[in-house]
This record gives structure tokens, C-alpha cells and sequence, in this order.
């Protein structure tokens, strides 16, 4: 899960969430909206409930948040959203999974192909890809504010399997199921998370150098600028010499 945290830190490095606010609210609503097909009571959806943290971690309005939950109930329109999973290759042959949200998926599936083409990569045939990856819930805590002790002490007793260092944070994980659990636990010891989701993590990291890995980073970026893209995941390992460029 390296390159998840290292993907993580590149991104809140350049400051891009904050310059495409526009474009994060429009995902975070259909985030919500396809948790709320499942019911528009947060307390009874644990999936709603974590749509809704990640839209307020960004400051997305409560009557944004409350249209979203009426179009996934059906209160109101809009709701006709559909999740689908997009696979492939990038730069240097490393796996690509995109989650995508969309009401449209022949535009979508056209514009993702047409991204990972122009990006050096090429669209992949359905489960080529998915099979290196496992989807787990994962917390990223600040390494200098707790200690890979301290975490696992309190997560595995709520179900976490494991803590990982990594580029100056420690990701807990655990199955997708005992998230709830595991995210609650950190709440109640009064630890905060980075960041909370449910991701794909790769069971095993492809090394990159610094030409492919950027090359992959705007791929990265291509694709997550598309409103359809909800997340990207790759098995790369960025290597630390990039990272060392984003701080220079």
C-alpha cells in the first residue's frame, strides 16, 4: 500500500483539492448518492455515513449534502447514477483500477480509454487487473502524532489487521467489514485519522524510476480531472527521489 500514501502526500503537496473544489463536490455527491440507494439514514448506513465525513473533511454545504441523499432515495431526481470499474495498463506496464460514477457509461468508458491512451497506457479487458488488488478499509494516521504501538494496541482489538509505515504516515488496515468498527475504536481513543476510505490496495508494488512515475502522475491526474472518476489506484511504488522533488 506504498503507493497509496506516497499518491496521497503528492497530491495534497500540490494543493490540488483545494484548487478543483468545484469538481470535488460533484464527486463527493455522487458518493453519497449511490451510498443513500442502500437507505437515507446515516445512524443505519454505515456507507452513507462515511460518504458524508469524507464530504464534510472538504467542506462540501449540508443542503448539498441533504440533495444528494434525496436523489439516491429517490426524493428527487438525479439519482440515476451507476458505479462501474474501469482496468488497465500505464506507464511501465503497472496495473490501473478506476472507480468511476456515471450516468452515462458509453461517454465515460470513451473518455477513460481515450485518457489512458493519450497517457501511455491502454484500456484492459475486465478482471486483467483487479485480481492484484484487495479492497480494504484504510486509515492513515500522522506518524509524528502516535506510533505504530499505539495504533495497533488500539485497532486490533476492533478488528484491524495490520499497521504500516510509511513516508511519515502509519495506514491501518483492516477488512472492509470491520471498518466501522476499527474507525470507531480510533474515534472513542480520541486519535485522528488523515484520512479514512475504503480502497484498493495492491498485494504487491511494481518499482517505477522518477521518468515512468511521472509519467504516471499525470496519467493519475488526466483521469481524476474526469467528474465520472471517483478514485484511481495503481500498484507503483513512486520512488523517493519524486518525493524529494516535491518538497525541493
Amino acid at each position: 500500500m506504498a503507493g497509496h500514501s506516497k499518491w496521497a502526500n503528492i497530491q495534497h503537496r500540490k494543493g490540488r483539492q483545494d484548487a478543483k473544489r468545484g469538481k470535488i463536490f460533484t464527486k463527493m455527491a455522487k458518493d453519497i448518492i449511490l451510498a443513500a440507494k442502500g437507505g437515507g439514514d446515516p445512524a443505519m448506513n454505515p456507507s452513507l455515513r462515511l460518504a458524508i465525513a469524507k464530504a464534510k473533511a472538504v467542506n462540501m454545504p449540508n443542503d448539498k449534502i441533504d440533495t444528494a441523499i434525496k436523489k439516491g432515495t429517490g426524493e428527487l431526481a438525479g439519482g440515476d447514477i451507476a458505479e462501474v470499474m474501469y482496468e488497465g495498463y500505464g506507464p511501465g506496464g503497472v496495473a490501473v483500477l478506476i472507480e468511476a460514477a456515471t450516468d452515462n457509461k458509453n461517454r465515460t468508458v470513451a473518455e477513460v480509454r481515450h485518457a489512458l491512451g493519450k497517457g501511455g497506457g491502454s484500456m484492459g479487458e475486465a478482471g486483467c487487473v483487479a485480481w492484484m488488488f484487495d479492497k480494504k478499509g484504510v486509515m492513515v494516521f500522522d506518524a509524528e502524532k502516535y506510533t505504530e504501538d499505539q495504533l495497533l494496541e488500539i485497532g486490533l482489538e476492533a478488528g484491524a489487521e495490520d499497521v504500516i509505515a510509511e513516508d511519515g504516515s502509519l495506514e491501518v488496515h483492516c477488512m472492509p467489514e470491520d471498518f466501522t468498527e476499527v474507525q470507531k475504536a480510533f474515534e472513542a481513543a480520541e486519535c485522528t485519522a488523515n484520512s479514512s476510505d475504503l480502497a484498493f490496495v495492491p498485494k504487491n508494488l511494481v518499482e517505477v524510476d522518477v521518468p515512468t512515475a511521472k509519467k504516471l502522475m499525470n496519467l493519475m491526474e488526466k483521469l481524476e480531472d474526469n467528474e465520472d472518476v471517483q478514485n484511481v489506484h495503481v500498484n507503483a511504488d513512486f520512488p523517493d527521489e519524486l518525493m524529494d522533488e516535491m518538497e525541493d
